[in-house]
């Protein structure tokens, strides 16, 4: 089974240790709510109230990767009822830290309502049998995005150990430093380890008007320059499709 189908589905039963943390850090995320990073553009886009709909966000995700396929068709609709976000909930308790106090460290964005329940669509691909991308973009008010964005991961838990089933994976997150995407963006960097197996993981957040999107890239080849690409690339695609 191809790990893209593994984003877009989160089938818990059907993936080995070392995968389900790594999905669980890196879908899920790795940021919390401390140390809001500087504003540099003033946020934008149409109030929450007139914000895009899960339909038009759909049209505006990626449609074609080079040297990827796609994995199924896209989800859409709230973003807390989306199968692979309620999968990933599920996968989460079934996962233990060492230091349970990252344990708001693990999610991209924040649990608050106005995220859960953002009109969302998302897309998976693939390459090979252990490299994928997903996309997900979810319509939000700009100071929602510029907070989520903001988002930081606490020095305490940038190194943490995972267990799954009776096993234990090694984390650590690093935060890059890379340029800014839209108006205003963050990357984090995630490697997990289980016995001699190594995953890597690069995820990007970023914001512009009326919206948020997320890219990340697992693989044992995953990079940062390639994941700021795709989100380069989703951003410009997004650009083009929102009115």
């Amino acid at each position: 089974m191809r790990f893209a189908s593994a984003i877009s589905s989160f089938d818990v039963t059907s993936r080995n240790s070392c995968a389900i943390v790594v999905l669980l850090l890196t879908v899920a995320g790795c940021a919390s709510g401390e140390r809001p990073a500087p504003v540099a553009t003033p946020p934008s886009g149409p109030p929450a109230s007139e914000a895009y709909n899960a339909d038009q966000l759909t049209q505006a995700l990626l449609t074609d990767i080079p040297g990827y396929e796609r994995s199924g068709v896209p989800q859409s609709g709230q973003y807390g009822s989306l199968t692979a976000v309620r999968n990933s909930l599920q996968m989460q308790q079934a996962v233990k830290l060492d230091k349970p106090q990252c344990t708001s460290s693990t999610r991209a964005v924040s649990s608050e309502n106005a995220v859960w329940s953002a009109p969302s669509a998302l897309v998976a691909f693939g390459k090979g049998r252990d490299q994928t991308v997903s996309e997900t973009l979810m319509a939000v008010g700009p100071d929602v995005a510029v907070q989520q964005v903001g988002l930081r991961v606490p020095a305490s838990c940038r190194s943490l150990r995972v267990g799954v089933g009776g096993r234990w994976a090694a984390g650590s997150i690093v935060e890059g430093s890379g340029a800014r995407i839209g108006e205003g963006s963050r990357t984090v960097g995630v490697a997990t380890t289980v016995g001699t197996a190594t995953a890597k993981t690069w995820y990007v957040v970023l914001r512009s008007r009326g919206y948020l999107a997320t890219i990340t890239l697992y693989g044992p080849g995953a990079t940062q320059d390639e994941a700021e690409r795709l989100a380069q690339q989703a951003y410009q695609q997004a650009e083009r499709i929102l009115p």
